[in-house]
């Protein structure tokens, strides 16, 4: 790949370093001996540590399933999708229209919205990702887009823009819809990553509350590891008889954030067992090695046709790698892009990706983005590259 950068770093940083596999659905029981080892009683099964974008274990990940109401993370990323553009305030006002309500009025999981109720966007995101309101996740649609039809158009085409290539939504709430809506693990995997890494102060608001007041009514949430787990925050459950249960969900613990998913566990007490095993055997069976900070700079990439001629590269997230607990090894890192970047480039934008691998091993990437922005060369600072370009 044009503008591929090789970085070295002292042996005292990356003493005892090593990789592990990216696993795939045909090799599931390729993982490291353990003592707990992830429980078997689910089909699908996916747990991804995002700092170094490793699959620590998989089983099935590309494989279609209905989400149930996981569906609801994709419209509450929707959402803060158009918080963060300016496009709604969680303050403004929506009225929950008369269709909504004889549809959604006490169908499944809800927050007991009333009758043409005023209730802000803040509140109805609240009931969505706390207790999985039904009611509320089309009412924030509806309210938003003006119809449900157009929110789930809009909630289709963000999950396009974020890479989620093989998953499609019939439905705000992922109610039945005779397998309109159907996901993969990789793809929720993506999702969760994305919501965290480019909204995290909106995921720390709305995520990981253990109940919600509303309305008169106090209700809890049934997230099996937040509250339960060190460090777990979120994400959300899906249940339907079709679907069976399903849990996408987040832990973070010493600049480690895994994102696990399981699916298709045959009972609520099966799921949340291995919901926790899980999540817990990610952070005993391997162990985290830091590489950058947050906001750290990794690198440089060339820029063309700029005001300048190079771009900073800057960690999102903290980047560090996993192995095996006491396995060793040798990690290299490369920086990834196509180049030149052609300017102009927005401050914050990504535009590289850090591939960090060992011999024999599958690597893994994460995102680099811009840490300044470079605005497009006026005709001195053309002529003035030129002549640099020259020597």
């Amino acid at each position: 790949m044009a503008g591929a950068a090789s970085i070295s770093f002292p042996k005292s940083l990356l003493a005892a370093a090593a990789l592990v596999t990216s696993v795939g659905a045909a090799s599931a029981d390729r993982k490291p001996t353990d003592p707990a080892p992830p429980p078997p009683e689910v089909p699908i099964a996916l747990l991804v540590d995002l700092s170094s974008g490793q699959t620590l274990y998989a089983r099935e990940p590309d494989r279609r399933f209905m989400p149930a109401s996981i569906t609801k993370v994709m419209t509450a990323f929707t959402a803060f999708e158009m918080i963060a553009a300016g496009k709604v305030s969680p303050d403004q006002l929506i009225q929950v229209n008369d269709e909504i309500w004889q549809d959604w009025h006490g169908v499944g999981s809800t927050m007991f919205l009333e009758y043409r109720q005023r209730v802000s966007i803040d509140a109805l995101l609240h009931g969505v990702t706390t207790v999985s309101a039904n009611d509320g996740a089309a009412a924030l649609g509806a309210g938003i887009a003006g119809s449900l039809d157009k929110w789930v158009e809009q909630m289709n085409a963000t999950a396009r823009s974020i890479g989620m290539r093989d998953s499609h939504f019939g439905t705000p709430n992922g109610w039945m819809d005779e397998g309109k809506t159907f996901v993969t693990a990789r793809d929720l995997a993506t999702l969760a990553e994305a919501m965290i890494t480019r909204h995290p102060d909106l995921y720390e608001r709305y995520f990981g509350h253990q109940r919600l007041k509303f309305n008169g009514f106090e209700q809890r949430n049934h997230d099996p590891i937040s509250g339960v787990i060190e460090g777990a925050d979120g994400l959300k459950t899906g249940f339907t008889n079709q679907a069976g249960y399903g849990f996408l969900g987040s832990a973070e613990r010493d600049g480690r954030r895994l994102v696990m998913v399981v699916a298709g566990a045959p009972t609520g007490r099966i799921q949340r067992a291995t919901s926790r095993a899980f999540i817990e055997w990610g952070f005993q069976a391997f162990r985290g090695h830091p590489l950058f900070a947050k906001d750290a700079i990794v690198g440089e990439a060339s820029v063309q046709g700029g005001s300048s001629r190079s771009v900073n590269l800057m960690a999102v997230r903290p980047i560090g790698y996993d192995l095996p607990a006491g396995q060793t090894g040798d990690v290299r890192l490369t920086i990834r892009y196509e180049g030149p970047l052609r300017a102009p480039i927005a401050k914050g934008e990504q535009v590289a990706e850090l591939e960090i691998a060992v011999e024999g091993l599958r690597p893994s990437r994460v995102p680099l983005v811009a840490a300044d922005a470079v605005d497009e060369a006026n005709l001195a600072e053309r002529l003035v590259n030129g002549l640099a370009g020259l020597f």
